[in-house]
């Protein structure tokens, strides 16, 4: 286990670098500084803007190069050669920050990329994780009612995958339309998390919060559960045609024993496959909802950053998706131990 995840890290240790080296050389450096100086108010001379963007340059460390090495022509022979900078470039200060925990500062108002991540993401896990776990519960308990009763079967998998086939965007504004209009229902609110509009005691905050999230986690767990219910109901059913499931049927146990204690623990193997892909998902999910849903989190932040070319706080973010995906692959190894115990994970 110790050996994958130092594998898994060292993975998203070269995307978060190609992530830095193609964001830094891609930056446009006159589009950086008049988006770092707008707003001053008061036209510059010269020599004022040059100091200004000498500042501004060492400021965020783009006045040195971007790698250990850089290609380049001599201009007087035109030879083509490699030049060595040692570690005064840019890509040798990101890592060593990284190292120390600071993810740098915001190109847009000049914040800690790591403070920027935490106000979102307190918004942001409330969320996923409400979405997570109302994805798995829902999952377990649909499968386990339509184990029951084969004859309903059919006609609620042809609407689980006509729901599957709609898109998250047009999902959530259907919900929007029909649960959030004051022409339909106006049951649940628009936008927002209705914070900012009216203080409320701090025992009314986490059922207002839910309140808000309402729509938004119903909609990640509508494009969230067809799946997950497709695939586990398919591996119930291949067990339940096992013969070990004969022999405990001729033991005299129930059906809802055969199906809870026997063939229900040996479908969730092929299915924590799709397990270890939620959390990642449902991050990517956010993103659409969040903007839809005017949430102030990560999905939004990630929009508005890429936006912006705000790339300290946009590779922050990626690189903390990056990171929810190797802890849901080291989640995923966990499960598969835990349901089985012969399983084991070979370097």
């Amino acid at each position: 286990m110790l050996r994958y995840t130092a594998r898994t890290l060292l993975a998203a240790w070269f995307i978060l670098s190609g992530l830095f080296l193609l964001s830094r050389a891609h930056t446009d450096r006159n589009t950086f500084l008049q988006n770092s100086t707008e707003g001053n108010g008061r036209r510059l001379s010269a020599s004022d803007q040059a100091h200004t963007t000498q500042q501004l340059l060492q400021r965020y460390g783009l006045d040195v190069p971007l790698f250990y090495v850089t290609l380049g022509s001599a201009a007087a022979t035109g030879h083509i050669s490699w030049r060595w900078h040692g570690s005064r470039n840019q890509y040798h200060q990101w890592f060593r920050q990284l190292l120390a925990g600071d993810l740098g500062t915001s190109y847009r108002d000049g914040a800690p990329v790591t403070e920027v991540l935490s106000q979102s993401l307190s918004y942001t896990l409330p969320l996923t994780l409400l979405a997570a776990l109302g994805s798995m519960g829902l999952t377990l308990a649909l499968v386990l009612w339509l184990s029951h009763r084969p004859r309903w079967r059919s006609a609620w998998l042809s609407g689980l995958h006509v729901l599957r086939a709609l898109p998250l965007f047009l999902l959530a504004t259907c919900l929007l339309l029909l649960l959030a209009n004051p022409d339909v229902l106006a049951w649940f609110p628009t936008f927002g998390l209705g914070l900012e509009v009216e203080e409320v005691a701090w025992w009314q905050q986490p059922g207002r919060l839910l309140y808000f999230l309402t729509l938004p986690t119903l909609s990640l767990v509508l494009v969230t559960v067809p799946g997950l219910v497709v695939q586990l109901n398919g591996a119930l059913q291949h067990e339940l045609e096992q013969p070990y499931i004969a022999t405990a049927r001729a033991k005299g146990a129930s059906s809802i024993r055969v199906v809870r204690h026997h063939a229900l623990r040996n479908a969730l193997l092929p299915t924590v496959a799709l397990l270890s892909e939620l959390l990642p998902n449902l991050v990517a999910g956010a993103t659409v909802v969040e903007v839809l849903f005017a949430l102030p989190g990560m999905g939004r932040l990630l929009a508005e950053s890429a936006a912006a070319q705000d790339y300290p706080v946009l590779l922050g973010a990626v690189g903390l998706v990056a990171l929810v995906r190797v802890a849901a692959q080291v989640l995923a190894d966990g499960l598969y131990r835990v349901l089985d115990p012969r399983i084991r994970t070979h370097a």
